[in-house]
């Protein structure tokens, strides 16, 4: 699997990630966790994302793959109030806590990237919290830091000197930060991770969206239908729930700047069919422009911008 730099970092990534929410918010069973993430790492898959607030997520891959710990990038994420910690959320207190939580739970000595996890802008203003990564990154418990998140946040973070990546929303219903982050995190040469690449699979029934994702699928769901696209309409044909999850991964690398992305799969068919859909490359430049033409043309349609989903 092609592999590209993480911005100015020295890490090395394939274009395809491992995102483990899912794992823990559905409950996946331990042995089911641990064929797919093996098989994605045989495949050649090196990145892999988590966080300190998804359930059993970070115990299930240090059960799976520490084994393995030399050959993926591992990426959390910390300042959510969970149980286990003491302290405010995104305090240095907690954020400090939460790190070496996560090392212990993903049985590692250093986490190659912890960032913020969706704390608001004023938090970003006030600094503390990315303080106490600065200071764990010197301690030799990260190698690099940064923010995950949206929109006026993730650009402020952006701008920020600690900064090394920035995780944030990029498909084909959720464009606003192609327009205003990844510009200035290609300024600063930052790695950047999309999050939510298939769109929470909006092109399905909204019944079908499990759990705390239905929030996200609902909003997908009416922007896509405001949208108006099918596949057909990109010169693909066949079956629109084969094709799409296809058309929606390869849009999101599509995009220059983006190195990677991530995918939540509880599946190992679903797994396989991400790894082929990548190898075919990026969509052609007139289908993005296509679906960039929808997406704007929809939002002016509405009569609303349509931000990142946070």
């Amino acid at each position: 699997m092609e592999k590209v730099t993480l911005g100015k970092t020295s890490l090395d990534v394939t274009r395809l990630g491992f995102g483990a929410a899912n794992v823990g918010y559905l409950g996946v069973e331990r042995d089911k966790v641990e064929r797919i993430v093996n098989t994605l790492l045989d495949a050649g898959v090196n990145l892999i994302d988590t966080a300190e607030c998804y359930p059993g997520s970070e115990e299930l891959l240090g059960h799976s793959v520490a084994h393995r710990r030399d050959e993926f990038v591992l990426m959390t994420k910390a300042g959510h109030r969970t149980d286990e910690l003491v302290g405010d959320a995104w305090s240095p207190e907690l954020i400090t806590q939460s790190v070496d939580q996560s090392l212990r739970r993903l049985r590692t000595n250093s986490l190659d990237i912890v960032l913020l996890h969706s704390c608001s802008l004023q938090v970003l203003e006030q600094g503390d919290a990315l303080g106490a990564l600065v200071k764990a990154r010197d301690a030799g418990k990260a190698r690099f830091i940064g923010y995950s998140g949206d929109n006026e946040a993730a650009a402020y973070a952006a701008g920020l000197d600690d900064v090394d990546v920035i995780e944030m929303s990029v498909n084909i219903v959720d464009q606003h930060n192609i327009d205003t982050v990844l510009p200035l995190c290609q300024q600063r040469e930052l790695g950047v991770v999309a999050k939510r690449p298939l769109a929470n699979a909006c092109w399905k029934e909204l019944s079908l969206q499990p759990g705390m994702y239905s929030q996200y699928a609902e909003v997908y769901t009416q922007r896509l239908a405001a949208m108006g696209l099918k596949p057909e309409d990109l010169g693909f044909q066949g079956h629109a729930e084969i094709e799409w999850p296809e058309i929606a991964l390869r849009f999101t690398v599509s995009h220059a700047g983006i190195h990677s992305a991530i995918v939540g799969t509880t599946s190992l068919t679903n797994a396989r069919a991400n790894l082929a859909a990548l190898a075919k490359g990026p969509l052609a430049d007139d289908v993005v422009q296509q679906i960039r033409a929808a997406f704007a043309s929809a939002q002016q349609e509405v009569g609303q911008a349509w931000p990142g989903q946070t």
